[in-house]
């Protein structure tokens, strides 16, 4: 089983390709290439998702909204990646306010964000992501009509 003992125990990938998945994953949690890494995975993964949405409209994808008709806080964060991938920047951000946030702050984090985001005391970050989830249902609720302004 060639490579170092123990390291198929671990999980640890073995080989050329394994090495070179290492680093670029350990390239990826640092510095600026880190944050090129991410941005291009995202990029990637937008236009595969746009491309798939148009070939084969799978309809609602959220349980929530499909069986009760409400949407959840986290709707809308595939159609920012759809119209992301598709080249329509402002019906993404309209789409989900929040989870472009959230995709900006992970691709952001290896440039330093991350480590300020993990400094916070742990009842702080609770905070921020419950007033964010509660935001974001209050947008998708406007967003879909439920809830008038």
């Amino acid at each position: 089983m060639g490579g170092a003992p123990g390291a198929a125990a671990a999980g640890a990938p073995e080989g050329v390709l394994g090495g070179i998945v290492s680093r670029t994953l350990t390239a990826a949690r640092h510095g600026p290439l880190g944050a090129v890494l991410r941005v291009a995975a995202m990029a990637v993964a937008a236009i595969g998702v746009s491309w798939i949405h148009r070939v084969n409209d799978p309809g609602v994808l959220c349980p929530m909204r499909a069986l009760t008709g409400i949407p959840c806080p986290l709707c809308g964060g595939t159609t920012v990646f759809i119209e992301l991938g598709s080249g329509r920047p402002g019906p993404a951000v309209l789409a989900n306010p929040v989870a472009l946030t959230v995709a900006v702050a992970v691709a952001a984090a290896p440039l330093g964000l991350g480590g300020r985001w993990w400094a916070l005391q742990p009842k702080t970050r609770a905070w921020m992501l419950g007033t964010a989830l509660v935001g974001s249902e209050l947008w998708q609720l406007v967003r879909f009509g439920v809830l008038r302004v």
